[in-house]
């Protein structure tokens, strides 16, 4: 029973109903000044890099990065220290190099020889008023098939010194040093046609000197197939790469 003298407000039918219950006042959060990083964050321009670990001890709320025990690499490298690239040796670039130089003499060589045979066979074609011989015609046939040969071992030498230089297998090995065998193969022939052709022709002074010429295009063969032969070469080709 309530006091007439104070009486209850509630039990006051005139008196509106109170709002209901709104929660806490809200407040407006704190306004960071210009040019300084939310809480929790480091300024700009002294954030470390993703993936690398913060300077000094872990902060509360940053990340941490596992650290490679001592001695170990990082993630991603090799052990020891890095592995020398391993050059082609002297021996098989010279070689490979002589194999150009050979084959560029052998082709302006083969031109000529190809020259003459043709005139050879224009002077044995039989046309009335020219002079015809068995031995001229016999010349052009042989000086054509070998300005053929020529051409085709001067492709021969071009490909394997280009092999060469970028393969270290047997294929390459051989296919260069066959190269060099068909030119001495080439130049002594030269040589010894030569002095068959001009011992027959009797009196004839200085066939030794144009055999010898013959002779000097398996120079430059004969230097890379030592080249060749060498302990290097034989081991940079058959050796697998480290």
């Amino acid at each position: 029973m309530s006091d007439p003298r104070h009486p209850d407000p509630w039990s006051d039918p005139d008196r509106p109903a109170p709002p209901p219950y709104a929660g806490p006042p809200r407040t407006a959060p704190p306004q960071q000044p210009w040019g300084q990083p939310p809480p929790g964050q480091q300024p700009w321009g002294q954030q470390q890099p993703w993936g690398q670990p913060p300077y000094g001890p872990p902060q509360w709320g940053q990340p941490q990065y596992a650290q490679p025990p001592w001695g170990q690499p990082p993630y991603g490298q090799p052990w020891g220290p890095p592995r020398p690239v391993e050059r082609t040796p002297g021996q098989v670039i010279g070689a490979a190099v002589l194999a150009f130089v050979q084959g560029l003499v052998v082709l302006i060589a083969s031109l000529y020889v190809w020259f003459f045979a043709s005139i050879a066979d224009i002077a044995s074609s039989g046309r009335p008023g020219v002079y015809t011989s068995a031995t001229a015609r016999q010349l052009a046939t042989e000086g054509t098939v070998l300005a053929v040969l020529q051409l085709a071992s001067v492709v021969l030498l071009v490909i394997g010194g280009i092999v060469a230089l970028n393969r270290r297998t047997r294929a390459a090995y051989r296919l260069l040093a066959g190269a060099h065998v068909v030119q001495v193969v080439l130049a002594l022939y030269w040589g010894g046609r030569m002095l068959d052709l001009l011992g027959g022709l009797g009196g004839s002074d200085g066939e030794g000197s144009l055999a010898a010429f013959a002779l000097f295009f398996a120079v430059a063969p004969a230097v890379s197939l030592g080249l060749l032969l060498s302990a290097t070469s034989r081991r940079w080709f058959t050796a697998p790469p480290a």
